[in-house]
């Protein structure tokens, strides 16, 4: 176990303020290495800059299509308009299939088919406040 992952087990056990912190299940270490496959489009942590598709620091628990800097996909901005947030149950939904999710969305990857994958991308992606 990394400090970084029981930092953020602790950080999610105290965090009211997303209120469904609590229920955030997978292993952030795994899910670093899950997300090696993210990171030609996605950035996270201290200084991280949008890529072909947005940064994900604070992810967990914003509003879907909400970062200001990034031009988004109609099909995304629809969701987020209609008042969706990333919960975990989104994003995993999400991850498994962007194309289903989000018809139109821009993002080319397919998607992570192994529900511990999307879990542990989660858990990770949870460590990264904005």
């Amino acid at each position: 176990m990394t400090i970084r992952t029981i930092l953020a087990a602790s950080i999610l056990a105290t965090t009211p303020a997303l209120g469904f912190a609590q229920d955030v299940e997978g292993d952030a270490e795994a899910g670093e290495k899950v997300f090696r496959k993210c990171k030609a489009c996605h950035a996270v942590g201290e200084g991280a800059e949008n890529k072909i598709g947005p940064v994900l620091n604070g992810v967990v628990g914003r509003d879907v299509a909400s970062n200001p800097d990034f031009k988004y996909s109609d099909a995304l901005t629809e969701i987020g308009g209609a008042g969706t947030a990333w919960t975990p149950e989104e994003l995993s939904a999400f991850l498994e299939k962007p194309r289903d999710y989000a018809k139109g969305t821009k993002m080319a990857f397919a998607g992570l088919r192994k529900e511990d994958d999307r879990m542990n991308v989660i858990a990770y992606l949870a460590t990264f406040g904005e």
